[in-house]
């Protein structure tokens, strides 16, 4: 019995990502391979960022696995389909599929219709774990708690599986399973710095509508601070990155943790530079100092929106202007600031564009980003917006981020929206180059003149 665990994402073929080049490593397939190997399971990890399908292809030809287990998201989830049909083949010994991520759980039809086996639904370690071996002796499936399977045509799912409590039962990931260094490389060579990834918790106690919960569920659970820190001092020592993000979605949750954090990596010299994303609320001065002195260089710091009638909207519980103070005071201890936007939510109309314009120009943050809202299958966002649905693409060819809905104004306005706040925001921010100042200034008076031409339509 053989067990390979892949993805379907490939850079080369992300035409966005190649003009940022920040690629991560897979995490989680990374979490679920070393929970096999501490079951005394030997497993295969092919990430497929660096490599061509065909390549995959290829490498799972050679290895000739029993089990395929492949991660897919929102994002990956057209390429998961191609990739599930090209193996339910003779060539490729019909391997038995088993899907995991947090597209599942509200799609599981779909998946299962597309030839997959088994869905993982939830956290991954234990279940692929347990599956894996039910597989092995053809035994009931029925008893392994957290999976989804078609049985006579019929979906059968079975119980939730009780979510992991006491994280430090986890092994660290398993990065020795693939080449870590094409990442490293990667970030040397267009950012002059390298970065990695450190998962801390699991779960996010707050209800933004337009947030998917769907692996994690709205739980917190927090590794043990030793634990972390020693995984920093591990990646100090055989990796030695420049730089660590975070990937938890609220970092200062917890400020008895930070504490103990900011105690226990000066304690034992693990200090890497780290980035991390947190909420406002769970900012104050005390708390930005620690973060400072254990290494913090950039802080995200979620808005959504400059207007409070739309984070009000969004469930954000949060005072924008809580937000902007925040991101003033980490400015003013040199730390960088970044901040999220979200255009075209429920309700949005031209005037609260405007207030998010002034309230980053206000707030200043280093860096911004901004989106186009777009409902996410099993959030609240979308069972709000769901009878409102004006475009529905075919789900094997789509994602979520091609679904449509009834707005204030059309897609193509805010679109449009988009352009007119990076331009605006821009010209504010550029101290330097009168140029570069007129160049912003007229793309964003010309996306704000088709936003009108948009809003007339």
């Amino acid at each position: 019995m053989s067990i390979i665990l892949t993805h379907a994402y490939y850079l080369s073929e992300d035409v966005k990502e190649q003009k940022i080049m920040k690629p991560y490593p897979p995490l989680g397939l990374l979490y679920v391979s070393a929970y096999l190997l501490s079951k005394d399971i030997p497993n295969d990890v092919f990430d497929s960022t660096f490599y061509s399908k065909k390549a995959q292809l290829q490498f799972i030809l050679e290895k000739q696995p029993k089990v395929i287990c492949i991660y897919t998201n929102l994002m990956t989830k057209i390429e998961v389909v191609k990739l599930i049909k090209i193996l339910k083949s003779e060539r490729y010994g019909f391997p038995t599929i088993i899907l995991g991520g947090p597209d599942l759980t509200y799609n599981i039809e779909n998946y299962l219709k597309t030839g997959a086996d088994f869905l993982v639904i939830g956290e991954g370690e234990e279940t692929t774990h347990e599956l894996y071996k039910m597989i092995q002796v053809n035994g009931d499936f029925h008893k392994v708690n957290g999976i989804a399977f078609l049985e006579n045509g019929i979906i059968i799912k079975t119980p939730p599986r009780t979510k992991f409590r006491e994280l430090d039962r986890l092994p660290l990931p398993n990065r020795a399973a693939i080449s870590i260094d094409k990442y490293l490389d990667t970030w040397k060579t267009f950012h002059g710095k390298s970065s990695m990834t450190i998962s801390t918790q699991r779960g996010c106690p707050y209800t933004c509508k337009w947030c998917s919960t769907a692996v994690y569920g709205q739980s917190y659970r927090r590794r043990p601070v030793n634990q972390v820190v020693n995984e920093m001092k591990m990646l100090k020592k055989d990796y030695a990155p420049d730089a660590i993000w975070f990937v938890d979605d609220v970092f200062t949750v917890s400020h008895k943790w930070i504490k103990s954090f900011h105690e226990e990596v000066i304690k034992q010299d693990a200090i890497i530079p780290f980035e991390c994303i947190t909420r406002a609320e769970r900012l104050n001065d005390e708390v930005l100092q620690l973060l400072k002195e254990a290494g913090c260089f950039r802080i995200w710091i979620g808005a959504e929106s400059g207007s409070q009638k739309i984070i009000d909207a969004m469930d954000r519980r949060v005072d924008v202007n809580v937000v902007k103070e925040a991101i003033q005071k980490t400015n003013a201890l040199d730390i960088e600031t970044g901040t999220f936007i979200m255009v075209g939510y429920p309700g949005e109309d031209e005037t609260d564009i405007n207030k998010t314009i002034n309230y980053l120009k206000a707030a200043n943050p280093t860096h911004f980003t901004i989106t186009v809202a777009y409902p996410i299958k099993g959030t609240s966002l979308y069972n709000e917006i769901e009878d409102k649905i004006t475009v529905q693409p075919h789900w094997e060819t789509s994602t979520d981020r091609d679904i449509d809905f009834k707005r204030t104004y059309s897609r193509k306005f805010y679109d449009f929206a988009v352009k007119r706040i990076v331009n605006e925001v821009n010209y504010f921010k550029n101290q330097h180059s009168f140029i570069r100042k007129y160049k912003l200034k007229l793309k964003s008076i010309a996306a704000l003149l088709l936003m009108k031409y948009y809003n007339l339509r």
